[in-house]
């Protein structure tokens, strides 16, 4: 069955970071109708504006990307929130399609809810094998008892609900904000900034001996637009590059394509979250054929090359707030109903 070509498909976290991506394969694949919800008219934590979203609009197919999320001290801050509101908008939304008639539910997960010590590569299989690392716990506990309504709501209900961990995303579009961004936007910005004053060193969390595999933003669309049209499985799949590279190599290479010359400090005090992460994709290859495509330093040059550009717009454009959740590993997904077909 297709689940996106003539059909209507819903899209949470939509206009995000993610989402914008996913909504412009979605859109090339002849939708009936592409519909992105704002938080400013439905509240995803509550059931009854959940349910008014769905009576209004009647998707097909939902894709779950909303979240709440951030990095390591984001998680630190707002460990309850992180839990809370990841855990109601994934139950609320599950709950409602079902009762909605939604015929396939594509909700993204993430690689935090792996134990902290998982060997690697990571697979899938390995997801319950202990208690996650403990600056992301809740928003991975969240996130991993959604996987446990899926498969009991498939048991019991027959509902098509997927579920799909993508490791860290990165790209053009990215959260650079430097209280909730994740390691790369804060290294980019952290790097650009030094470079900029002339300073002769910057400073990083952690000892760099951590590990973390990354996910080009389009790639990751792709992903989760093949699984959409190609996999109605119970088990979760990794979405995820392959490839795993330390934060110290990682800061060096930023460094190196930002131009700063300067030297690095480690501040060991600060934790290194999970040692390391590195993904098993093969079930992905496996399953809808999906196979991560973008040259890791080809992928940085370019997400670099994007944040200086927006730098130098801001500073010539008049400040504008957005309040709006973000999708995972996103700074924003505010929407609107973006696309019909007559």
């Amino acid at each position: 069955m297709a689940h996106i070509q003539g059909k209507t498909v819903l899209v949470t976290g939509g206009a995000g970071f993610l989402g914008r991506h996913v909504c412009d394969r979605v859109r090339a694949l002849n939708p009936k109708a592409l519909v992105v919800p704002r938080r400013s008219e439905h509240d995803l934590t509550e059931q009854a504006q959940v349910r008014a979203l769905l009576e209004r609009t009647r998707p097909d197919t939902v894709i779950h990307l909303a979240a709440v999320v951030g990095g390591i001290g984001a998680n630190r801050a707002n460990p309850g929130l992180y839990f809370y509101e990841n855990a109601m908008m994934g139950i609320m939304l599950t709950e409602e399609a079902r009762r909605h008639g939604v015929e396939k539910l594509v909700s993204v997960g993430t690689i935090c809810a792996y134990p902290k010590f998982t060997p690697v590569p990571f697979r899938e299989d390995a997801l319950w094998d202990g208690y996650p690392e403990e600056t992301n716990a809740p928003y991975g506990i969240a996130k991993k008892a959604l996987l446990v309504q899926a498969q009991a709501y498939r048991q019991q209900y027959g509902f098509n609900a997927v579920t799909l961990l993508p490791v860290n995303l990165y790209g053009p579009h990215d959260n650079f904000d430097p209280t909730t961004s994740h390691v790369i936007p804060a290294l980019i910005k952290k790097a650009i900034e030094a470079r900029d004053a002339g300073r002769a060193y910057m400073e990083v969390w952690g000892t760099g001996s951590a590990s973390r595999e990354f996910l080009f933003v389009r790639d990751a669309a792709e992903g989760v637009v093949k699984a959409t049209e190609g996999y109605n499985g119970s088990e979760p799949v990794n979405l995820g590059s392959g490839k795993e590279i330390t934060i110290r190599d990682l800061v060096l290479l930023i460094c190196e394509l930002c131009g700063f010359r300067g030297e690095v400090r480690w501040d060991a005090t600060k934790p290194d979250g999970q040692p390391r992460r590195c993904l098993d994709t093969s079930r992905a290859k496996e399953a809808f054929g999906f196979e991560a495509s973008t040259d890791f330093r080809r992928g940085l040059a370019e997400t670099i090359a994007w944040y200086e550009a927006s730098q130098n717009t801001a500073r010539t454009a008049s400040p504008v707030h957005h309040m709006s959740w973000a999708d995972d590993v996103s700074v924003g997904a505010p929407g609107v109903l973006l696309h019909r077909q007559p």
